[in-house]
This record gives structure tokens, sequence and C-alpha cells, in this order.
């Protein structure tokens, strides 16, 4: 089995439930997304060949025990499935970044699936695979990045005509630089939603920093 790996580094997690956590990040090589707001275009290509066994080697070296595979879009590679399942045997909380445009049903029913529905701004929000939904358990979380007013509207209404908030956590980020947070807090005190707003914690103490 070959992954390509673009870095393996240890940092603290800035995003969804498990914020603040000592983690492990494996970010795979690889995206067949262009997000237009996306902060890790370095990941689009390139990468070194790793296998799953040289991989969980090089997260062994790290004190943590969760560990964060991202991208990218690291589901389209289609050793990262038994990269998971590795993870999972090793003993590690294993949590996955996905962008929700590829089916997550194969993914080990141990690993938490943070999955993103893209907004209109994003550019990609055609490829969001709304079969997806239907897969989540309370495990597992939605992340949406809001980078305008309408992108709000947009994920309020899908919020409410999808019942999201039954289904796992769901949280909404402003997109860097594209939108006020405030203003993105106070519409959803306003609303009345029941999301969890974030800021990307890992920005606010490092900014935009690859590897961190």
């Amino acid at each position: 089995m070959a992954l390509r790996i673009t870095e393996i580094f240890y940092s603290l997690q800035g995003e969804a439930s498990r914020v603040g956590l000592p983690t492990v990040f494996v970010r795979l090589t690889g995206c067949p997304l262009r997000c237009s707001w996306c902060d890790t275009t370095y990941s689009f290509t390139g990468g070194e060949a790793a296998t799953v066994e040289s991989v969980l080697a090089e997260v062994a070296k790290y004190p943590a025990r969760q560990v964060c595979v991202t991208g990218g879009e690291p589901l389209s590679q289609k050793d990262c499935l038994p990269l998971l399942t590795a993870l999972c045997d090793a003993g590690y909380d294993v949590s996955l970044e996905t962008s929700g445009a590829l089916d997550v049903s194969a993914v080990d029913p141990r690993v938490a699936r943070i999955m993103d529905l893209k907004a209109p701004d994003s550019a990609e929000s055609a490829r969001n695979l709304w079969e997806n939904l239907t897969l989540l358990t309370p495990r597992d979380e939605i992340k949406i990045v809001i980078a305008s007013r309408g992108d709000y509207e947009w994920a309020r209404d899908v919020l409410r005509q999808k019942k999201l908030d039954q289904v796992c956590s769901v949280l909404f980020s402003p997109a860097q630089g594209l939108i006020e947070p405030q203003s993105l807090a106070e519409w959803i005190l306003e609303d009345g939603l029941n999301v969890r707003f974030q800021l990307q914690l890992h920005k606010l103490l490092w900014g935009n920093m690859q590897g961190k």
C-alpha cells in the first residue's frame, strides 16, 4: 500500500470538538476540489511516498493520542481507508477532515468524521454529496465555512431544512479575511441556531503557518 504525504506534524487541534488537544496531523496530498478560500493549496501536489507502516512509525514519535488525518482531501487516496483503520487499531483517537464531496461510507466506524458542506462562495457547493448526511452519526461533525451573508443564509436554511443539528454537531466557521467573525456570531444568535461558532485556534496562535 502506498500513500502520498504532504506533512506529518504535532500541534494543537484548531477546530471542532477536539479543539485545543495536542494532536498529530497526517496531511495527505491531493484534492479534487478548488475551494475559493482554501488555505492548504500547498497540499494539492507533490508530497512524499509512504507506507501505512512508515506513517504509524512517524506518528508514534509524538506523545499525543489524538490523530487527525487531513488534506487536501484525504479520501482521494484509496489507501487512506487502511491508514485510518491501522491508526484505530494502534489505539489512537482518530478524526478525519473531509470535504463532503466523496463517499464516507467505508470509513472505519471508530473514526470521527469532520465533514464539510460547501457553501456557495466556496465555488464548490455543487460537489456536496448529500447522501453522506444519511451516514453520519452523533460521533461525527458537520463543518460549514461561511464567507458572506449569502453563505450564512444558505447554511442556515440547509441546517433547518435537513435538521442537521439532529444528526450531529454542526460547526459554523468564518472564512479568514472574508467576513468579520463578530458578524457571524451575531447572526447565529439573532436566528437562535443550534450550532457551534468556531474560530481556528491554530491561526490565532500562529497565523496560517504550514506545519501548525
